[in-house]
């Protein structure tokens, strides 16, 4: 829920309702009346969807603190809102704001499958896990309508393709029946990001993603199809939510959950901007002890993208949050590790017509 501070306007399922300016725009806005707050005012509240032609569909990763090689976003923007998240940046590559934009205007790839199954029947790809979902959130409330996540998926079996998956989208409910059949031959596993139990919480922080109690079920659904599921507390917000490590962990514990990894909170580039918005609007009494934390564990600054300790941050508190949450591990005998990707099965990938690739 979003309200503006001078106008009162309550949205409920946007985390923000401003354009802020984005580190690339060359225009400067400069109100010239006393209602200036109207020119973001998005009364409409309608998600606009824009068609993109991709070139290519799996990014290879080459950060040394990411535990994946490969990975596929189907989408650009999301529609969850969350206030912190780390994508919002990319959207002024497409010059597009951060803030509001990122929640309302959602790039879709319409060509993903053709893409992927071009991809894995060239001669030269070579088999390793795909990663759907580490950017924006595969089953956010768009996927409903265009099932891309699901095609791709649907792809990846055809191929005996390993695949893991991060989300906190109550959509993926819907393709148990592909990750069933993935899982019976150790060729997918579930990161479900799990930021608080706090209902009222989350719908400031999480507008429009799943409630906390719907992604323990999610957990355990998944868990009971046989699907290898990991909770990531993600992120972890300082005087926040950090107080909530290890009743979220035992929430996951019980209902499934076999692995477990955290990350904590980042504010790259735009999402500063709109992180201390959203803690004077929320905590304004919070804010700057939020902040003095976060400047603790980046050595000064709100941000830092050093690999090694850009996830977990330095200092005191980011070992006493690192201690704590492995004990909580150890008792709770949940694996600890960071965003939990499992061993997954590359021997069974399959080309498909394999012998009529070899007559030419």
């Amino acid at each position: 829920m979003s309200r503006d501070l001078i106008t009162g306007k309550v949205n409920k399922s946007r985390a923000t309702i401003e354009n802020i300016d984005h580190r690339f725009s060359r225009l400067t806005k400069i109100p010239i009346t006393d209602n200036w707050w109207h020119e973001n005012d998005q009364s409409s509240d309608i998600t606009e969807l824009i068609k993109e032609r991709s070139k290519s569909i799996i990014s290879v990763n080459q950060s040394p603190d990411v535990p994946f090689e490969q990975s596929i976003n189907p989408y650009r923007g999301c529609e969850h809102g969350c206030v912190y998240c780390y994508a919002r940046p990319s959207h002024a590559y497409w010059d597009l704001s951060p803030g509001y934009d990122f929640e309302s205007k959602i790039i879709y790839k319409e060509n993903a499958v053709e893409l992927l199954e071009k991809k894995l029947r060239s001669r030269s790809y070579q088999c390793k896990p795909i990663t759907i979902g580490a950017n924006t959130d595969a089953y956010q409330p768009i996927e409903k309508k265009l099932r891309l996540t699901r095609s791709l998926l649907e792809t990846l079996l055809k191929y005996n393709h390993p695949v893991h998956l991060i989300t906190k989208g109550q959509g993926i409910i819907r393709d148990l029946d592909i990750l069933a059949l993935l899982a019976q031959n150790n060729l997918v596993s579930v990161g479900i990001s799990l930021t608080t139990l706090d209902n009222s919480l989350k719908t400031i922080l999480e507008p429009r993603a799943a409630s906390p109690s719907t992604r323990l079920s999610i957990i355990s659904k998944l868990s009971d199809c046989g699907v290898p599921v990991s909770v990531l507390v993600a992120p972890i917000i300082p005087a926040i939510n950090d107080c909530e490590i290890e009743s979220i962990l035992t929430a996951a514990k019980e209902n499934g959950a076999k692995n477990a990894a955290y990350i904590m909170l980042r504010l790259p580039h735009e999402v500063q901007t709109i992180f201390i918005r959203w803690l004077e609007r929320h905590y304004p009494l919070r804010k700057q002890k939020v902040l003095n934390y976060l400047n603790e564990l980046r050595k000064g600054q709100l941000n830092s993208n050093q690999f090694g300790s850009r996830m977990t941050g330095e200092g005191i508190f980011a070992d006493t949050i690192k201690q704590r949450f492995e004990l909580s591990c150890k008792k709770l005998r949940l694996i600890h590790t960071r965003e939990a990707p499992s061993q997954l099965n590359t021997e069974l990938f399959s080309k498909g017509n394999d012998q009529q690739l070899k007559l030419f």
